[in-house]
């Protein structure tokens, strides 16, 4: 289930949206940076590894490791950042068709 070109640098231009609108420092986007490349990096194994995958199978897959992904930013993101993080998270869960948490 990999995406399209287009549909990645559509992606691209919403992150770097998005992480203009949290005042994210240099630090930061390093940081934000490594921790989406390592998601990004899990996925591709996960989907290497199951060549069947859906996109359910990969929704629950990322859903199992909400915990782990969450506590990555805490240890970047002021609170204030976290909560414009957590408004864009569930924006984007209704975007894709999943009720907000």
């Amino acid at each position: 289930m990999s995406i399209s070109d287009e549909q990645g640098q559509m992606i691209r231009n919403e992150l770097k949206r998005f992480a203009g609108d949290i005042n994210l420092s240099d630090e930061q986007k390093t940081k934000l940076h490594e921790r989406l490349a390592f998601a990004a990096g899990r996925l591709f194994e996960y989907e290497k590894s199951h060549p069947e995958v859906t996109r359910q199978d990969i929704i629950k897959a990322v859903g199992s490791q909400r915990a782990e992904l969450r506590e990555g930013l805490e240890r970047f993101l002021n609170p204030e950042q976290l909560k414009k993080w957590d408004a864009e998270v569930a924006k984007a869960k209704e975007f894709l068709g999943h009720a907000a948490a």
